[in-house]
Parts: structure tokens; sequence; C-alpha cells
């Protein structure tokens, strides 16, 4: 593909995706609050700007650390979380840390499953949205709604309407003139963009293969406490359930599919592959796959080999890499090798990029420049949920398949006693995904 018809291959895939109506939501939100939300702002130049975050965990607190430490006035002004311990402990670490930049009374400490609306519709100008990703389309459509620039971390969804819905969202933050960042922090991080610029203009010539890795030990795993419900059990251990993580192919390897697409353009248009749990099978691990191996298929027959694992004690990788007609390179490494012992690296001055994305989307507010990551982020999103459909399955999918799927992951209801997606059988084991049987698309 020139870098031409790459641009209209990513056209083309946005605009379908842009036009796409969300189908089967399959489950209900939680009423509005009483109280009427604080009328949008639009702070500039030295104006404070004032954030809300909803999802107190370790990226959430994260990630308000780093919107904190942007150029400019900034205040944290309120919290949400479903838990109360979790918004405690991230609210004690970021006074902490920051002072007088914290001011988080009670009475703007949210908690419950509709924590995230009385945050959004408190006086802030920017929400910060860090929960589980089931959660992020509807957290992302409301704090869009209600005229909110926002900071969401990856992945965007868990299913293709939930991808639908944030595109659908996306749309609507443009016309309102909303900012919005989404955590692939690659594309700020100058190692990937000074080399995805050189292969998109041609160091390694036509691009015949993509490998790319996210090969781990593992995460951590929350026992199950006296007098849980399933409900709580299973948001408290949110990465073992499709439904409020995707898999982990979804949750992590993201990143790396993320960056095959940049460089590619746009998304592949067919997957196949395989997976499961082979160490991790015990009912603390839920429902999800322990590894996956995708082979993606681009528009110009282009291969991705995809790989992601979570199985203690095995050889650890995390990159991304493409072999092409006159080349070499290895994009996570910022290296790329041509004939006769030529070769390239990038030697410039480290940065870190999970700050420089808080600083890009805060210069944009303050400046009131063009700023929105939600598409590219959905389509990356979308591709690695493509490639759960087809380790689930065993079929061959196509991207017009998975894209307009109309299967819905969340529940009929978010409340402690209502019932999760999954349930367990009498011993406490979750159902596992089964080629060859499992609908997962």
């Amino acid at each position: 593909m020139s870098p031409t018809s790459r641009r209209s291959f990513l056209a083309a895939s946005s605009a379908l995706a842009g036009g796409a109506l969300l189908r089967g939501a399959g489950a209900s939100t939680p009423a509005a609050t009483a109280a009427a939300p604080a009328p949008p702002r639009n702070p500039m130049g030295d104006d404070e700007i004032r954030v809300a975050l909803i999802g107190c965990g370790g990226r959430g607190t994260g990630a308000a650390g780093q919107a904190l430490s942007t150029a400019g006035e900034v205040r944290l002004v309120a919290m949400a979380d479903a838990f109360s311990d979790r918004l405690e402990g991230s609210l004690r670490s970021l006074t902490e840390n920051f002072g007088d930049k914290v001011a988080v009374p009670p009475e703007r400490r949210f908690v419950g499953f509709d924590a995230y609306r009385k945050a959004i519709d408190s006086d802030v100008d920017l929400v910060i949205l860090t929960t589980p990703p089931g959660f992020r389309p509807i957290h992302f459509d409301y704090a869009v709604e209600k005229g909110r620039h926002v900071f969401m971390e990856k992945p965007v969804a868990v299913d293709a309407p939930g991808v639908r819905k944030v595109l659908k969202a996306a749309e609507e933050a443009k016309r309102k003139n909303l900012k919005v960042g989404v955590g692939l922090q690659r594309h700020h991080d100058p190692r990937y963009q000074e080399t995805v610029r050189r292969l998109q203009e041609g160091a390694v010539g036509r691009f015949k293969l993509f490998r790319a890795y996210w090969n781990g030990a593992g995460v951590w795993v929350n026992p199950r406490q006296p007098g849980q419900t399933e409900m709580e059990y299973q948001m408290r251990n949110w990465y073992y359930f499709v439904w409020l993580c995707g898999d982990h192919i979804v949750e992590q390897h993201i990143h790396n599919l993320d960056v095959c697409n940049w460089v590619m353009g746009g998304p592949p248009v067919e997957a196949q592959g395989m997976g499961g749990r082979q160490v991790r099978t015990g009912k603390d691990y839920g429902e999800i796959y322990d590894h996956h191996m995708v082979e993606f298929t681009y528009a110009d027959g282009t291969k991705l080999l995809s790989q992601c694992r979570h199985i203690p004690g095995c050889a650890n990788n995390v990159s991304e890499h493409v072999h092409g007609a006159d080349g070499y390179a290895n994009i996570s490494a910022g290296v790329i090798e041509g004939p006769g012992g030529w070769k390239w690296r990038w030697r410039g001055e480290g940065v870190n990029p999970y700050q420089v994305e808080h600083d890009d989307l805060f210069a944009a507010i303050r400046q009131d420049t063009p700023y929105n990551e939600a598409e590219y982020g959905a389509l990356s999103t979308m591709t690695a949920i493509f490639g759960r459909m087809a380790t689930y399955s065993g079929q061959v999918v196509t991207w017009e398949e998975a894209f307009n799927s109309d299967l819905a992951l969340l529940p009929a209801a978010y409340d402690w006693n209502a019932d999760p997606p999954t349930l367990p059988d009498a011993e406490g084991n979750y159902p596992i995904p089964m080629p060859g049987s499992t609908r997962a698309f």
C-alpha cells in the first residue's frame, strides 16, 4: 500500500464505523441524578482546568497525577468509583503527592454504579475515564453529552456494539469541539513516531509481514471474600471476565496491534487464530484464556502474526516488528535494518509517553486546537476484539462480520445484587469459551 491508499483505506473504514448505529446494547444504565449538571466551560490559556477522575485504581491514580503535572492551573475536584475504599486510597495518594491541587471534599466523592454521572455533572472541564473498559462506552457517551473534554484509557470497549457507541460519540465530540485523548501512549513517544514515519515513507519497502507480542506472566488475583455478591467479586477481579476486560488480548495486546494498524494506516480485514487455557485453569482466573495466537490479514494481503500470553516461567516479550521487501524494523526498539548491513537507530532523548499524552491533550484544550484520538482508539480496540472473536470461535472472521456484530456482553442491570453476564457453576467454575461451539461474534 502506498501512503495515499493507506489513508484512503482508513478513511473508508472510519466512515463505515462512524456511520454505524449502535445495535443490541443489551444493558440498562443507571437513572440520571436529580441535580442538574453544571454547564460546560471552555478553559483556555491560563484558565484553571477542573478535572474529575472516574475509576480510582492504580491506572486512574496515575492518570490523575499526570493530568495534575501538566503545565498551567489544573485541579482535581471530583472523584468517582464503584468502591469507596478504592476512591479513598486514591485520594490519599494524590493528596500526599499534589497537595492543594487536589480539592475533593466529601460532597464530591461519589461511589456506586451511578457515581460517574454525578462526577461528570459536577463543575468540571475534563473527565478521566479509567474504570474497567466494559464501562467505557457508556461513560464516554455521557461525558460527551454533557460537554466535557475526555481522557480515557484503552481499550475503549469490549464488544462491537460498544465500539460503535464510542465512534458515534466521537463524532459528536468533534461537532462540540471537545478534545479527546486515548491511552495508547506509543503515539506520543518520539521513538515510535520517527520509526513509524520512516516506515510509512518506505524505509523497508513494501510491507510483507508484521509480528506483535505481549507475552508475560499475568496479573493480580483478589481472593473471594465472605459476603461478596457475584457482581462484587467479578468487579474486584475485572481482569478475568470478558464483559469487564475483553480478555487480555483486548486489555493489553491492543497496544501492539495499535502500532501495526498505525504503520499500515488502518485495521486488518480478516482474522483467524487459536487460543485457550493451558496453565491458568483454576476458578480464580474467571473465564478468559491464558494465550491467543492470531493471524490477521490487511487489505493488501500483508499478514500480522499476533501473540499474547499470561503464563509464568516463560520467555517474556512485548514488541512490534515488520519485515519488508527491502529490510526489517524492530519498531518498539526504534531500529531499522536494510541490505548490506545498513542500520538506522533512533537516538533521541527519551520521554515518559504517559505524561506526554496528557501534556498534548491539555495543551490542545488551552490552545483550542483540534484533538480527537477516539477514532483510532476505537478501531484498534475493535482489532483486538476481532482477534478474540477468531480465537474464541475457531472461525475465519471478516472485519465486516466482526464490526457489525450485535453480540453485546454487558449485564442486564448495574446493581450489586444483579447477575453478571457469566455465572459460576455449583463448584465455582466459570464456562470457558470453546472454539467450534461458542458464539463469539
